[in-house]
């Protein structure tokens, strides 16, 4: 097995988990990084011990040595040039969700991809969670019978949603939703979405942003199976980047319950009162192992390139995703559901 040369672009939150996790992987010969913060470039330098660390992530899109790119970039619209970039340079790519702001962009790079026999890769978590794999395995197996309904629960807290807003113009649907509905997508294969409706609200985030605080989407599957996602930025103060996930599986001979909400363990201090250490929703580091899947799906997409194995999230799985979340875009701005292939020219 020969080590690969691994590239980073982006070291904040979500690339200082992945850097993390390439530093600790024997899979990894070197790591280079790029990120335009020059004191947070240091830090993870520091820490990850990177071969090369840069503001310029042009450098390691040029640097023939590097086999893959890890692209954890914000805000989410530098995702398609640095992937386009990258995938033309002959590297194998993961990127974290969304692939890019649109459609279009999504096609272009996912075809770039297939056209070079490049893996391809987009960062939905969720998969590599023991309990939610275990929810895909018992669907899948039909162990509880044919599915009726999903109903889903997913909010970040206030603080969090003011980054994502701050930065980006992009819906709950696409921010938080989207990991739910990518799960019970996958969870449903081989049934398709058929039909999109969609409501949002922006009562607490709309006086200083233009996107809404939560999103309400319900998809129907060509079978009737029906997918009811509530998500957005909404929960009061916390331990900052708390987040909380709840989904209900309803079928012919049974039902799941995950519950997600990351409250096993709880930090009570006489001035900051409880906080829930263990519940950020990427999953850092905690000494010798990581709080969350991102370390799995790390080192799931090393060993795809190393050892040329299949993706867990296809491209077009992920752009299936996209399809579901755009048209619940859309079926917010015309107030009535809309069907995919969507029917709307825009």
């Amino acid at each position: 097995m020969k080590p690969i040369n691994v590239g980073i672009i982006g070291t904040g939150w979500t690339g200082g988990i992945r850097a993390d996790a390439c530093a600790a992987s024997p899979l990894i010969g070197e790591l280079h990084i790029a990120e335009v913060n020059e004191k947070r470039l240091e830090e993870v330098k520091k820490v990850t011990d990177a071969s090369v660390a840069t503001t310029d992530w042009n450098l390691l899109i040029d640097d023939s040595k590097l086999d893959a790119i890890i692209v954890s970039a914000t805000p989410e619209s530098t995702h398609y040039p640095m992937i386009k970039a990258a995938l033309n340079a002959g590297k194998h790519v993961f990127v974290e969700k969304p692939i890019s702001t649109t459609i279009e962009e999504a096609d272009e790079v996912i075809k770039l991809a297939a056209d070079k026999n490049l893996k391809f890769t987009v960062g939905y978590s969720q998969r590599f969670k023991p309990k939610f794999a275990y929810v895909n395995k018992v669907l899948k197996e039909n162990l509880v019978g044919e599915p009726v309904t999903c109903l889903v629960s997913r909010n970040v807290t206030r603080e969090l949603g003011k980054k994502i807003t701050g930065r980006s113009k992009l819906s709950p649907a696409a921010m938080e939703a989207t990991h739910d509905l990518d799960f019970l997508l996958w969870c449903l294969q081989p049934r398709k979405p058929v039909r999109v409706y969609s409501q949002t609200s922006g009562k607490l985030f709309r006086k200083n942003s233009e996107t809404p605080d939560h999103q309400w989407i319900m998809v129907t599957m060509d079978d009737g199976t029906t997918i009811t996602v509530g998500a957005g930025w909404i929960l009061p103060l916390g331990y900052p980047n708390y987040s909380q996930c709840w989904i209900e599986v309803v079928c012919t001979d049974g039902a799941l319950t995950i519950d997600d909400t990351n409250k096993e363990v709880q930090l009570n201090t006489a001035d900051q009162g409880i906080k829930y250490p263990m519940s950020s929703m990427p999953g850092e580091a905690v000494d010798h192992v990581f709080a969350g899947p991102m370390q799995e799906e790390t080192k799931h997409f090393l060993e795809a390139v190393v050892y040329d194995r299949p993706v867990m999230v296809k491209p077009h799985e992920a752009r299936l995703v996209m399809d579901v979340y755009v048209a619940a875009d859309r079926s917010d701005e015309l107030g009535e559901p809309v069907s995919l292939p969507r029917n709307d020219p825009n």
